[in-house]
């Protein structure tokens, strides 16, 4: 009896220590504070930053000079527009067709194609052109406890923290939501945010949109780490059990 009870309370020890509460679990718990206002964080165009810029006319043939030429027929292949766009230098530039260098660093997509466009219009090049501009190689990682670990490509503008998690399969059930840390780099300055995905005092944060080669690092709660490090599934459960009942007939003998 003494050696089922002492069974009892080991496999007791191993259920609780491997179960993750509600609080630990549940997104955005004081949902009724999330801000009303939705805050543009607009993305800025960054030191190796690959830009595809496409400059449109009235008359077509007075735009070609200023457009690279598209070897892949029409289709939007990204492959072929990173091989044909500008690559933003250490000095934060770009080399233009007839126009030359110019700045581009720090400047949103939006705020250089008014910028191209006015520099095409007042130097006489083009009377009324359509500038679009993209950033073809914008990536962000995510490591650790997600669904699917990995470095993901992005078109829009802007891309929200759940988004990118999103696309990383979300979090695990073993994942920690009270500390995703996100590692950034601008202007070669590197900062880290930590953000408690359980609350939403974060949508105001900097870390709310994830940058350019941001890297999300998702760590593995206690269980998480221990069933990784020697409880692996049900084999490592009952080797443990094994053990136990091994060990409780040794000393009760």
């Amino acid at each position: 009896m003494k050696l089922f009870r002492l069974l009892g309370v080991f496999l007791a020890f191993l259920f609780l220590n491997s179960c993750a509460t509600k609080k630990e679990i549940l997104y955005f718990q004081d949902y009724e504070n999330i801000p009303q206002e939705v805050i543009l964080n607009t993305t800025k165009i960054q030191i190796n930053d690959i830009l595809s810029v496409t400059v449109k006319s009235l008359v077509p043939e007075a735009a070609e000079p200023y457009n690279r030429t598209n070897s892949t027929n029409g289709t939007n292949n990204t492959n072929a527009m990173k091989q044909q766009g500008y690559l933003v230098s250490f000095t934060g530039e770009i080399t233009f067709p007839i126009i030359g260098d110019i700045m581009v660093k720090n400047k949103s997509p939006k705020e250089l194609e008014d910028h191209i466009r006015e520099l095409l219009i007042k130097g006489g090049h083009l009377k009324d052109p359509t500038i679009i501009v993209r950033i073809v190689n914008a990536k962000f990682t995510v490591l650790g406890a997600v669904g699917s670990a990995g470095t993901y490509d992005y078109d829009e503008e802007t891309i929200t923290l759940p988004q990118a998690l999103g696309m990383a399969g979300d979090l695990s059930i073993n994942g920690v939501r009270e500390d995703i840390m996100i590692i950034r780099e601008v202007d070669q300055v590197r900062t880290v945010g930590h953000i408690d995905m359980t609350k939403t005092d974060w949508f105001t944060s900097p870390f709310y949109n994830i940058k350019q080669n941001d890297i999300i690092v998702v760590n593995q709660n206690g269980p998480g780490v221990k069933k990784a490090g020697y409880i692996t599934g049900l084999t490592g459960i009952f080797s443990a059990v094994s053990f136990a009942l091994t060990l409780i007939l040794l000393l009760t003998n």
